[in-house]
C-alpha cells in the first residue's frame, strides 16, 4: 500500500523531530557551527540540519549517525516501560500505547539519510586511506544505510521501530 512520505511524516512527526534533534545535538557536542535547521515541515525533507563542513571524519561520522544512536536508544527506552504492563499485566491502558506509538515513530526515522551516507561515504574515501579504521568499517555501514533507505518503500522503517521498540521488549521479556 502506498501511502505519501508527507503522511507518514506527520503520523510519525516526533520520529522526523528527534532525527534533526540528534544531528543538531552531535553539531554542538563536535562543535560544528549550525547555519539553519527545521525540525519539521510537512514536505520533503521533513526536516533538515544545515552544518558547517568539516574535515573531521570522526565529527561528520558522528553527526550523520547521530540518528542511529539516538533514535533507536529512545525507541527502546520510550517502548519497554510500555510494554511491560500490556505483557504481564495484560493492562491495556491507552498511555502505554500512546507510548508504544510515540517510541515506534522515533524509530522509524533512525536511519540517517542518503545523504548522511554520501557524508560519510565521501569523507570516508579519504581518511580509510590514512588507516583511520573506523573510516574503512564505515564503508558497509554506508551500503546498510542506502539498503534500508530503499526499504522504506516496502515498510523497513517500520518494521525497523517495531523490531526495536517491540521486538526486543519481547526477546527479554518474552
Amino acid at each position: 500500500m502506498f501511502i505519501p512520505g508527507e503522511i507518514i511524516s506527520i503520523a510519525t512527526f516526533p520520529g522526523v523531530i528527534v532525527h534533526e534533534f540528534a544531528h543538531m545535538f552531535f553539531c554542538k557536542l563536535r562543535k560544528v557551527a549550525v547555519f539553519d535547521a527545521c525540525y519539521f515541515r510537512v514536505g520533503n525533507p521533513a526536516g533538515y540540519v544545515v552544518h558547517e563542513s568539516t574535515e573531521n571524519f570522526y565529527d561528520t561520522f558522528l553527526i550523520s549517525m547521530g540518528p542511529f544512536f539516538v533514535n533507536t536508544l529512545l525507541c527502546l527506552l520510550i517502548c519497554l516501560p510500555a510494554y511491560m504492563p500490556i505483557k504481564f499485566f495484560e493492562l491495556t491502558h491507552p498511555l502505554s500505547y500512546f507510548l508504544i506509538w510515540l517510541g515506534v515513530s522515533i524509530g522509524m526515522h533512525a536511519i540517517p539519510s542518503n545523504q548522511d551516507a554520501n557524508n560519510i561515504y565521501n569523507q570516508a574515501t579519504i581518511h580509510a586511506g590514512r588507516g583511520n579504521l573506523l573510516a574503512i568499517l564505515s564503508f558497509p555501514i554506508v551500503g546498510i544505510i542506502y539498503v534500508f533507505n530503499v526499504l522504506r518503500f516496502v515498510w523497513g522503517d517500520l518494521l525497523y521501530g517495531i523490531a526495536i521498540g517491540i521486538g526486543i521488549p519481547s526477546l527479554l521479556f518474552g
